[in-house]
């Protein structure tokens, strides 16, 4: 008699099917877990975290979602309670988006890294550095403006900065023509200062800032024909001319073209800068374009001869990536929606501006 094959147990197959569930739910659940416990970023979302006294844990990781420092309150608390670190400590902490959940929660158990007093700058971007002097100088009321814009323009004290900070070159920003030496370096960031700080400390703290992004594109600055000094002055035209973040890579890519074929950049931010003590009124850098200054892009050819304000990271990435156009032209709706039109040859342009009512000059 043949020999019959033997059925498999229907009762097998469940328990395989179910072992398999049961693997792929615990891999996808690791991984979940896994990925929620990194960093959010990359330390650009710097915050001052506040940990009220009598405040729970369970309200401490919320907040902690809230203010993008940690990706899940619940993976977080699930992490404490299998790692047994829950502790904290009400008070300050100087935290950022560079930390990974571990890291966080490691550092608000520890009372040593409770910030006691502070002080807060906020650098917004597109800031002159004249207007960045002012609010120090409101925040220390032992240096006045002037203490403050000295000290950016001593030429030693460059000299020294440039030592530390591979992206200073002394010899460039020691240029008489220059309004503030260190225009362009004071990075656009909130910051949370010691009140007894002194103007070097938090010059250096600023620069710190600038060096962090530097360093985090610094194969971008390098891949360019142009220096670090000429990027961040072709930034801050790109930054004064942008109304979003959205318009950057494009307009810089205007102001390439232009400069690639021997134009001149003919930019009415400049002539803003140029006026300078007199800027009041920002019809005035449509209607002196005839003021001398090195840094009027009317009257001479290239870049002006340094940044006309610090620009934000936006701004800088948007020349060290710029888009790829054929625009030569572009003009924003000031009187609507703030929508930039490009164009491509000064006939086009002309009409877009006679359309929005602008002034062409």
């Amino acid at each position: 008699m043949p020999k019959q094959r033997r059925r498999k147990s229907p009762f097998k197959k469940i328990l395989l099917t179910v072992l398999l569930i049961v693997v792929v739910v615990g891999v996808s659940a690791s991984v979940y877990f896994s990925m929620n416990l990194k960093a959010v970023g990359n330390g650009d979302h710097e915050i001052l975290f506040e940990v009220k006294e009598g405040e729970t844990f369970d309200s401490v990781l919320t907040n902690l979602e809230k203010e993008g420092i940690i990706r899940s309150s619940i993976v977080a608390k699930l992490y404490a309670k299998l790692t047994h670190s829950g502790n904290y400590f009400a008070g300050n902490y100087e935290l950022n988006d560079s930390m990974s959940t571990k890291e966080v929660l490691s550092y608000i158990s520890d009372e040593s890294n409770l910030v006691n007093e502070s002080v807060t700058l906020t650098v917004p971007e597109g800031t002159w550095a004249k207007e960045v002097a002012e609010n120090i100088a409101e925040i220390y009321p032992q240096y006045t403006a002037e203490d403050i814009i000295r000290q950016w323009n001593d030429a030693e004290y460059i000299q020294t900065l440039s030592k530390d900070y591979s992206f200073l070159n002394a010899e460039t920003l020691n240029n008489e023509n220059y309004k503030v030496k260190l225009e362009g370096y004071l990075f656009p960031e909130t910051y949370f200062l010691n009140p007894e700080a002194d103007i070097d400390e938090i010059t250096r703290t600023l620069l710190n800032q600038f060096d962090s992004f530097y360093q985090e594109n610094k194969s971008l600055f390098e891949q360019s024909e142009y220096s670090v000094h000429e990027i961040v002055t072709l930034a801050s035209v790109v930054q004064f001319e942008s109304g979003s973040t959205e318009d950057m890579p494009t307009i810089a890519s205007v102001f390439y073209n232009r400069l690639n074929d021997g134009m001149r950049l003919e930019s009415s931010v400049t002539v803003c800068y140029a006026l300078y003590d007199q800027f009041d009124d920002p019809t005035q850098c449509e209607t002196q374009t005839d003021i001398e200054s090195p840094y009027n892009t009317y009257l001479n050819d290239g870049l002006p001869v340094g940044p006309i304000l610090n620009p934000g990271a936006d701004a800088i990435k948007a020349v060290l990536e710029p888009a790829s156009t054929e625009y030569y032209f572009f003009a924003a709706d000031i009187n609507g929606d703030g929508k930039v039109y490009y164009s491509k040859t000064f006939e086009e342009h002309q009409k877009v501006c006679e359309d929005l009512g602008l002034i062409l000059n």
